[in-house]
């Protein structure tokens, strides 16, 4: 029997539980600061329409067609009400769909500033009948398929639905309506309270929702930023995924609450083919995700297998907005790169950064004076540590007011400036977009005098409280306003401020600490617009208009760096984004991955977290660790918060300083590889940190990998993210491909698990063999102290004994690359025995003084000799062979970085 023993036992483990609970609750987020999809009026009102027949039919006699797109009418039966529907084939294999009332009461908003261009369009109608319209994409065999009744849009590929719109009949247009017109006073139709905020809803109802299904596909990434696993989940029996930029404190992990940016773009993938759906909408969204494979357990699918189920995999997907209209685009791939090249084409490619900024950044809250930030500086010179910047949190400014200096603290920013200049160093200090309400702050009075503050629903200027206390939010929509901010970048406007000193976009969300949801009022107005059509679209500007000043202060000649917490699509053209306040915890540790490969799909290349977690203090082997992962990511910065003990690298005991260090310059090491990846992500909009399925698209094995990553296509790494570890088991992708390990030069077959036992100082990085990496291997104190140093080519070869790679050289901070052609741009390729560097780039001019100091072979076979043809001459050159690890080491065979060469091994 159960008897007394076993009710003891559970007694016992449910006060362990409560224990639990409640300790992690203590250090959690408060959820109801903010909305479930059930709070969300407009979001309930959407979610309560169930999949059946569409009340819209397509009016085909309405049809136009001209060059660029198609025109038709839908009709509401329920309610007679019109919208036009603009369909438009755009180049490079992309379909845009737009819906908007056709006599809406008053205009709808229409997301600007976001697209680069109008995209190119051209348009065919193949067929049309009473049923609906046949039109062609191009591609041969892709058509469009506009059905009339009820209303529905396949695209197909020969006999294969790609993807369908309405074809749940979700498809829900509220419509502008005038208050007196409304049937039924119904909930939260003309006014929302949450918690004691009232939204006025002027404009009434006013939100729009479409379903797309995607036969033949499981596996759905993107929509960031969420703190969750890589693959999105069904939303089935939960709330959807939210759009909506909030700054939450203490987020919690594995869920779909909104985070502080937002990104509507989905990316869905199976083995034959990659697609995108971008969502171009600024307000609250919120993404449903239903799939007819979810839930099938292991033994289900075995069971539909043996029995031949003929049901195909499918995975629906709705998306709900507040407010504006339909404007979406269908990406067709068919390759991950293709995905990634059309969507770079719509919103742009990460802006190509300065090569300090991808060294690695020391920051808290707060560094307390100038004295602080010099010990601290002298520090990393003691334990012979490398770091590029140092960060000043909101205590540096005057009393919180941006652009200013603690005149007590910091009373003397350009000796400190200089101080880390001649060190070749650099700063960020930040800079918010609240700003505070004091008649004494040139800022504000400016700020009021141009009449460029948000506004309130009564046209008074927007107050909400914030760091400073009371302040007011520049209404960063208007382009002057923008200007303005520029212009207070310049060297004479921001006193203190020189050429090394770099800016942090915080709180901008807009966070507002007693504001509903700790943001604006959706009722505050920009101009014309709410704040609820533009909301996820602030921090965008914000992170914009700064990073322009930082351009104009130089007179267009310097790169910016700008980190930004809020973002949209688009932001990648403005610099780097982090993921927030995160814990001192192993599990933020690990979702740190996902969450920066999930912004990676989606353009957003800069992304790191703060290392060794913002809120709370990390165990010393947590600390470790994290450095050791975060070497590997591509914003690589240690922040923490105002409450924790002073975690500087070398207060941890001379072991796990040398380990910090080593992680460090690991990645100081690996500088000219990130750098050149960057290079291509600012050219193609490949993503620099990514899952293992964008290289290896038809290995099911990948897809739902996110404890490793790829950075580029030849550094894999496995972080070790477990408390304690002993061992990790990384997965190694390529049948028939060869990996090596970077530390050992140890050899590995492709798609196989790899069991890896590790220690404290183990951090899992294997080299692709085929592929060819440069590094640079002397230790210095910044990025700008290795410019001239020489390099070492990691030559991995191929079971085919092939290997090629690219180097990419410029001056590293202006932007002489694009204006003059100013770079060095080389093809390294290893094949029948030879190494040759060609130039990839014959009409760009720039001359380097760094040479090529070694060249190691992984994988070779041992010469007789090893000669250097270059300029007509032939020069023997020193070889060493290990024979236990088949690598062979050429020293010094000295030829400039820039030049034409092939060592030729005989």
């Amino acid at each position: 029997s159960f008897g007394l023993w076993g009710i003891t036992l559970l007694m016992g483990l449910l006060s362990v539980f409560f224990v639990c609970l409640f300790f992690s609750s203590a250090f959690a987020v408060d959820r109801g600061n903010f909305k479930t999809c059930d709070q969300s009026a407009f979001c309930k009102r959407q979610r309560a329409f169930k999949p059946g027949q569409s009340p819209y039919r397509a009016l085909l006699e309405t049809l136009e067609l001209s060059d660029s797109r198609l025109t038709l009418q839908l009709i509401n039966d329920n309610n007679k009400v019109h919208l036009l529907l603009e369909l438009y084939r755009l180049q490079g294999n992309m379909t845009r769909v737009k819906i908007n009332e056709l006599k809406p009461l008053k205009p709808r908003f229409e997301v600007p500033d976001v697209l680069i261009a109008e995209p190119p369009t051209d348009l065919s109608v193949l067929s049309k009948d009473d049923n609906g319209v046949v039109l062609s994409l191009g591609a041969e065999s892709q058509r469009l398929i506009v059905s009339a009744r009820p209303f529905r849009l396949d695209i197909m590929e020969g006999p294969e639905v790609l993807l369908s719109l309405n074809s749940r009949g979700l498809l829900a247009f509220e419509h502008l309506r005038l208050r007196k017109d409304t049937n039924k006073e119904e909930d939260g139709l003309w006014e929302e309270t949450f918690k004691s905020h009232t939204d006025t809803k002027p404009n009434g109802p006013t939100s729009i929702s479409l379903d797309f299904s995607l036969p033949g596909v499981e596996h759905v990434y993107g929509i960031p930023e969420h703190a969750d696993d890589l693959k999105l989940k069904t939303t089935d029996g939960g709330d959807p995924y939210r759009l909506y930029n909030l700054d939450v404190f203490q987020y919690e992990l594995y869920n779909p609450m909104a985070l502080y940016g937002s990104i509507p773009l989905m990316l869905a993938h199976n083995t034959q083919r990659t697609m995108g759906i971008f969502w171009l909408n600024a307000a609250e969204t919120w993404v449903d995700i239903s799939s007819n494979t979810a839930g099938k357990t292991v033994f289900g699918k075995m069971l539909d297998f043996v029995q031949g189920s003929s049901e195909k995999p499918q995975t629906d997907v709705r998306w709900i907005s507040e407010s504006g209209i339909i404007d979406v685009f269908i990406m067709l791939g068919p390759k991950p790169s293709d995905v990634f090249s059309q969507y770079a084409s719509l919103t742009g490619t990460q802006s190509f950064p300065p090569l300090a900024s991808l060294g690695y950044h020391q920051c808290r809250w707060n560094y307390n004076d100038q004295e602080d930030v010099k010990s601290v500086d002298q520090g990393f010179d003691q334990h012979d540590i490398p770091y590029d910047f140092i960060w000043l949190d909101i205590e540096h400014a005057d009393g919180k007011r941006y652009f200013t200096w603690d005149p007590h603290k910091f009373s003397q920013p350009k000796e400190m400036l200089q101080g880390l200049m001649d060190k070749k160093r650099k700063m960020v200090a930040i800079v918010d977009p609240h700003i505070k309400v004091d008649s004494g702050y040139k800022i504000h009075n400016e700020i009021t005098s141009k009449d460029f503050y948000v506004k309130n629903k009564d046209g008074g200027n927007y107050e909400g409280w914030c760091w400073p206390g009371n302040s007011g939010y520049p209404d960063f929509t208007n382009p002057e306003m923008r200007a303005w901010w520029a212009s207070m970048f310049a060297y004479d406007q921001y006193e203190g401020s020189m050429e090394n000193l770099f800016t942090w976009n915080d709180m901008n969300e807009p966070s507002v600490f007693n504001g509903p949801e700790v943001t604006m009022h959706k009722d505050a107005l920009h101009g014309k617009w709410e704040h609820r059509d533009i909301h996820n679209m602030y921090g965008l500007y914000v992170q914009m208009a700064t990073a322009e000043g930082q351009i104009q202060r130089s007179g267009g000649a310097e790169r910016p760096f700008v980190l930004t917490r809020a973002f949209f699509a688009g932001s990648q053209r403005f610099g780097a984004v982090w993921t927030g306040d995160n814990a001192a915890e192993w599990d933020h540790l690990k979702i740190s991955i996902p969450m920066c490969l999930s912004l990676g799909l989606v353009g957003v290349s800069f992304c790191g977290a703060d290392v060794g977690g913002f809120f709370k203090n990390p165990s010393t082997e947590l600390l470790v660790r994290w450095y050791q992962t975060g070497a590997y990511q591509p914003f690589f910065r240690a922040h923490a918060h105002l409450d924790t003990t002073r975690r500087e690298p070398w207060l941890f005991g001379p072991e796990n300083t040398a380990l910090i260090r080593e992680a460090v310059r690991q990645r100081y090491a690996l500088l000219p590889y990130w750098y050149q990846l960057f290079f291509q992500a600012y050219r193609t909009g490949m993503p620099v940190m990514r899952p293992l399925w964008v290289d290896y698209p038809k290995d099911t094995a990948t897809f739902t990998i996110d404890d490793e990553f790829l950075i580029g296509s030849d550094l894999l790494v496995h972080p070790v993210t477990e408390e304690g570890s002993r061992g990790v088991t990384a997965y190694l992708p390529g049948a028939g491909e060869v990996w090596y390990d970077v530390h050992t030069f140890q050899k590995h077959n492709g798609a196989q698990n790899l069991y890896i036992p590790v220690t404290l100082s183990s951090i899992p990085v294997f080299q692709r063999g085929g592929s060819i990496i440069p590094r640079k291997d002397r230790v210095r104190r910044s990025s700008a102290c290795m410019e001239n140093d020489p390099y070492t080519l990691y030559v991995a070869l191929s079971p085919k004994k092939f290997a090629e790679g690219k180097l990419y050289i410029d001056d590293g901070h202006s932007f002489n690359y694009d204006t003059k052609k100013e770079f060095i741009h080389r093809s390294l390729t290893f094949a029948n025995n030879a190494l040759t560097s060609s130039n990839l780039c014959p009409d760009c001019n720039f001359l380097t003084s760094s040479w090529i100091e070694k060249v190691l072979i992984l994988g070779a076979s041992k010469p007789s000799k090893v000669v250097l043809k270059m300029n007509g001459k032939e020069t023997p050159v020193d070889f060493e062979f290990d024979s236990s690890m088949s690598v062979l080491t050429l020293r010094k065979p000295g030829m400039n970085a820039g030049d034409d060469w092939t060592l030729l091994l005989q």
